[in-house]
């Protein structure tokens, strides 16, 4: 929950700039010399690079409230790192349809404290996601060859390293996932490329875990849904 709030805080400070920004617009339009030449392009390419804290959000069963074995039950987030292509089109003056093809590399797990002897004992689950981003991005008007954007969109992606057949695995984790993503960033016009630096919120919208009946760390479990949070960086022309 502390983390959620913490983005919630950053975008509505983002937001706030962006506002601010938007209402100087019109006094440096006659500044906007490298952006004149991407506006008559109608799609364009690029690559997106950047880095992901990914994590759970964990909801506790029935059963967590009777066992005697396991008192506290806790995801953990990790670093990871993130490299997709930019497929972007143009939808009038302030919108793109954006589609964003990639790869996610990605450690998660949960942590488990012991009754007994109050010991953590931490599962991590390693993951190489292949991802399918559709994204809508609505831009501010430009200021000296810059322009505040906000993101939304939904995301399929695939666990290319899942351990859902492993027999091994304490606790199994489905490999398909769907998410809503949320975001802010700045578009910066070069003259031979726009760099945008973008945060963004992402958030799984169904269950993803394999119930195990017969191990205790998977029957403390209700569900599980991802929560990830990126900072990235988009090269685009």
């Amino acid at each position: 929950m502390h983390h959620l709030h913490g983005y919630k805080i950053i975008f509505v400070l983002l937001g706030l700039l962006w506002l601010t920004h938007d209402a100087r617009s019109q006094i440096g339009a006659k500044d906007n010399y490298n952006f004149r030449d991407f506006q008559k392009k109608p799609y364009y390419f690029g690559i997106n690079v950047g880095f992901n804290r990914s994590g759970y959000k964990l909801g506790q069963s029935g059963f967590f409230i009777n066992n005697d074995s396991i008192r506290v039950t806790e995801g953990k987030s990790e670093f990871g790192l993130n490299m997709h292509m930019i497929t972007n089109l143009k939808l009038g003056d302030y919108f793109d349809f954006r589609f964003l093809p990639g790869f996610s590399f990605a450690q998660r797990g949960f942590e488990f404290t012991q009754v007994e002897s109050n010991t953590v004992i931490t599962r991590n689950i390693e993951s190489v996601f292949f991802e399918m981003p559709f994204h809508i991005r609505f831009k501010s008007a430009p200021y000296k060859d810059k322009r505040m954007f906000v993101v939304a969109g939904l995301k399929y992606s695939y666990d290319v390293q899942t351990n859902s057949k492993s027999r091994r695995a304490l606790i199994k984790i489905a490999p398909h996932d769907f998410q809503y993503e949320v975001g802010i960033g700045m578009q910066m016009f070069y003259p031979y490329f726009i760099f945008s630096p973008e945060l963004k919120f992402s958030r799984g919208l169904g269950n993803i875990l394999i119930y195990e009946k017969n191990r205790n760390e998977a029957r403390v479990l209700e569900n599980v849904v991802s929560q990830i949070f990126t900072i990235s960086f988009n090269f685009e022309g």
